[in-house]
């Protein structure tokens, strides 16, 4: 590890620290980011809910959220066995590395400590997408605790608080869900570290921008304004 690893460590993490801190949907910047209008749009869902009294279109719903979660975390799983069989080849990998031209030679220790970076990022989003799938779980159950039309309106207050509480939850399914995608994403940039500690904030930064371009100036982002 050299001078240059660590200042490239240190801005990988700071740009994910930011880019976090930006795009959580809990700041109120002049530009709304998508995570945010998705907060709002999940709150008038599980709102719109108490007009019917069928949930079977909500359960699917959250079915899918399941689904989605579920398959990513298995990915991440992959990916940790990948990176557990690397550790394994390591010789096999430094012989194929000393035959490539601009390679940053970093050592057989260098490169095990970045393998085990490598680990630690895909074991932080195997966490994230465990318990955002057990937390969309949690709302499936206070969605289903969420009165018919006919006790709605006989205690309107107790229905409206039933269904904050599954928004609160979903709300908080998603944020976890969306930090373990953030980390998968940066590992790609983190890849770059395995050539050059240059590389890896090019990379990273190169992530970061396609990231905030898409919370922040995304079709999709657009198409909930204009929708809205």
């Amino acid at each position: 590890m050299t001078f240059e690893d660590y200042i490239a460590l240190a801005t990988f993490v700071l740009l994910w620290a930011g880019f976090t801190w930006a795009s959580d949907g809990r700041r109120n910047f002049k530009r709304v980011s998508l995570n945010r209008l998705m907060n709002e749009h999940r709150a008038r869902w599980i709102r719109n809910s108490l007009n019917r009294d069928l949930k079977m279109i909500d359960t699917q719903i959250i079915a899918g959220l399941q689904a989605g979660t579920a398959f990513f975390a298995s990915t991440t799983i992959f990916a940790l066995g990948g990176c557990f069989a690397l550790l394994g080849a390591t010789d096999q990998v430094q012989m194929i590395f000393d035959d490539l031209p601009q390679i940053f030679r970093s050592g057989r220790t260098g490169f095990e400590l970045k393998v085990g970076g490598l680990i630690c990022l895909f074991g932080y989003s195997f966490f994230k997408f465990g318990w955002s799938y057990r937390l969309f779980n949690y709302c499936s159950i206070l969605m289903g605790g969420i009165p018919m039309m006919a006790d709605m309106n006989r205690d309107r207050q107790a229905a409206e608080r039933a269904a904050e509480r599954a928004i609160r939850m979903n709300t908080l399914a998603a944020k976890h869900f969306n930090a373990g995608l953030r980390a998968m994403f940066l590992s790609i940039g983190y890849l770059g570290w395995f050539i050059s500690p240059y590389i890896f904030v090019v990379l990273t930064a190169f992530v970061i921008f396609v990231l905030t371009r898409r919370q922040f100036y995304s079709e999709a982002r657009t198409a909930l304004i204009e929708n809205a």
